[in-house]
């Protein structure tokens, strides 16, 4: 079997965006998130909130890859505060709200809600900390750094 190029450059993954300042990023809940009930595994929402975050890191222009690659850094989180408000289900649409909260030379708070509709279901605050590829704290790239300004709002500016 061939796959038609033309057809092939019209689908791609999903890709996120932001609207004043806030990551949306959509996503939707398969069989294999859920347990035997229907309901989504509680470890699941960490992945959704991860892809959201991948997702808008490369928003920003952040190649995580090279970073790495290059032995410059890489983010690890470090902190995590989940709140869990009502059950997400088999083929429920979801939408990630991501939104960079407070901003250190080594680090970075992003707040993260998960919405089915206009209603929260989980509530986390995620603590990165940029990591040498020995594992030991190092200032963000100012590149970096500066992406994330420019989706903070004047409200969330330390």
């Amino acid at each position: 079997m061939r796959i038609d190029v033309a057809i092939s450059d019209q689908i791609s993954p999903h890709d996120g965006r932001f609207i004043d300042g806030k990551h949306y990023f959509a996503c939707r809940v398969y069989f294999e998130d859920t347990d035997f009930s229907g309901i989504v595994y509680h470890a699941n929402y960490l992945r959704y909130m991860e892809r959201a975050r991948s997702d808008m890191l490369r928003g920003l222009g952040m190649d995580q890859n090279k970073a790495f690659e290059s032995g410059e850094g890489v983010y690890a989180v470090v902190d995590l505060t989940m709140k869990y408000l009502a059950p997400a289900k088999l083929d429920d649409d979801l939408l990630v709200v991501s939104t960079v909260e407070t901003l250190r030379g080594a680090s970075v708070i992003i707040d993260q809600s998960i919405f089915r509709g206009e209603h929260p279901i989980t509530q986390a605050s995620v603590q990165a900390a940029f990591l040498t590829p020995a594992g030991r704290p190092r200032r963000q790239p100012k590149a970096w750094t500066k992406a994330f300004a420019s989706v903070m709002t004047d409200g969330n500016r330390n």
